[in-house]
């Protein structure tokens, strides 16, 4: 049977490394594991069972084996599994946005500095920035168990040591308090919320996605895309997460180029533009961003001036 060739994800950041699809043989070289997981489907291409947690599981340690030079990467069962494709599109995206600053040059190394609030146990974000882009970051979580395995990611992968910082974040109702200080510099924010506001409603998401994935119908309530209560639903849901967010963010106006977050609901925007009317930005971007087969957008906010966002200074 003839396979059929790799179609471009022309959907995906023009940098983006993963634009034409997974080489699936050179991935199961570096991790054989993968063997098991991967099936040729009804239109002729290999392919994994994406509804499956354990197959995007491996297919994510291939990935940051072979792409990203990150050894020993794992995650605690029923934490939240991220496809790495769609992570690395947020990276490029608000790589322009810093190059906006800094005359259409993406700038890299260590003293980029970036808060990743909610980094999750997979921490795969800083690995992603670090590896492409050579920035720094603060990961921040109220999840102990979720720190403690980015703690142990980073110490199996020692290249990370220098680069990489947790902070547990002790007030489960505040963003940006107890993490940013007066001395702090952060080119970036990043922040991939809550986008649920029970666990009921994130149960029936979760089904709407098997079901799309497997064009089948189930009623099963597994979280089969894996996920703790801190990373998918929140009080408020993802426009109660966002809103506290851009209140706080007004607290930390020079400490921050740019504060951005993921926008999963296009319906939640009209009120988060309200409450950024609210706290005078100086300049708001909405980013569109293809993820799977859904757009989400990237919502990013500044409160320095077009003098203060040149004179940004990305080297120390």
């Amino acid at each position: 049977m003839k396979l059929k060739p790799i179609i471009e994800k022309t959907n995906l950041h023009p940098r983006n490394q993963h634009r034409l699809g997974y080489n699936f043989e050179a991935l199961i070289t570096t991790c054989p594991e993968l063997q098991n997981f991967v099936a040729i489907n009804e239109h002729q291409i290999k392919t994994i069972d994406f509804s499956n947690p354990k197959a995007v599981k491996i297919l994510n340690k291939a990935l940051l084996i072979a792409d990203y030079d990150i050894k020993n990467w794992d995650i605690p069962e029923n934490y939240l599994c991220p496809p790495i494709p769609g992570r690395m599109d947020y990276i490029h995206y608000v790589a322009d946005l810093l190059a906006s600053n800094n005359n259409g040059i993406i700038p890299e190394g260590e003293n980029v500095q970036v808060l990743d609030i909610g980094i999750g146990a997979n921490c795969i974000y800083p690995i992603l920035g670090n590896s492409v882009y050579g920035w720094s970051f603060v990961g921040t979580e109220i999840d102990e168990k979720a720190i403690q395995n980015c703690k142990k990611i980073i110490e199996d992968n020692p290249k990370l040591m220098d680069f990489i910082s947790l902070q547990l974040q002790t007030e489960s109702r505040f963003i940006f308090k107890n993490i940013i200080t007066p001395e702090d510099r952060f080119s970036l924010t990043i922040c991939n919320p809550p986008f649920h506001s029970s666990p009921e409603e994130a149960t029936k998401s979760s089904i709407r996605k098997i079901n799309n994935l497997e064009n089948t119908r189930t009623s099963k309530p597994v979280l089969n895309f894996g996920g703790q209560k801190a990373e998918l639903w929140c009080d408020g849901g993802e426009l109660g997460f966002i809103t506290q967010m851009i209140f706080e963010s007004a607290k930390y106006p020079m400490q921050c180029l740019w504060f951005t977050t993921l926008v999963s609901k296009k319906e939640n925007l009209s009120s988060l533009y309200k409450t950024l009317n609210k706290v005078n930005p100086v300049a708001v971007k909405t980013i569109d961003m293809a993820q799977g087969q859904k757009t989400i957008r990237i919502l990013a906010w500044t409160f320095q001036t077009e003098t203060q966002q040149r004179n940004w200074k990305f080297e120390e």
